[in-house]
């Protein structure tokens, strides 16, 4: 008769055990049910890939005007205003305004040509590979 009591009492816990665990289950499921629902409804997308940079010292006219903020007159004064030692040069400078400069801090890049010593060692390696 013991047997069948702590029988019992063994398959009362296990069923009790059981509920909690798919009652956790449930709950996982539906705390993760709105944010699946709000994806949906917003159409929520891969994520992008990171933007290209734009290099501020040898990007194009049409390629400057392509960033926030940047027209004509400011794509000519940055043309103009080249080489740059960094991208801050370009509010440090009074090129374009501060304002305008914390749109494209993201944007941007000011990248720096290889020193010529460099260069000339990257020409003999490039010409020694047959």
């Amino acid at each position: 008769m013991q047997h069948r009591w702590i029988s019992l009492a063994l398959s009362a816990a296990v069923a009790l055990l059981g509920n909690n665990l798919c009652m956790a289950a449930d709950r996982a499921a539906i705390a993760a049910a709105p944010l699946a629902a709000s994806q949906s409804q917003t159409g929520a997308k891969k994520p992008l890939p990171p933007a290209k940079l734009v290099d501020i010292n040898s990007a194009s006219k049409a390629e400057l005007k392509t960033l926030p903020g940047i027209g004509d007159a400011e794509a000519d004064r940055i043309i103009k205003a080249r080489p740059y030692a960094s991208k801050a040069k370009l509010a440090v400078d009074k090129v374009i305004p501060e304002a305008t400069y914390a749109g494209l801090l993201g944007k941007i890049v000011a990248m720096q040509p290889l020193p010529a010593k460099a260069n000339a060692k990257a020409d003999t390696k490039a010409a020694a590979k047959p």
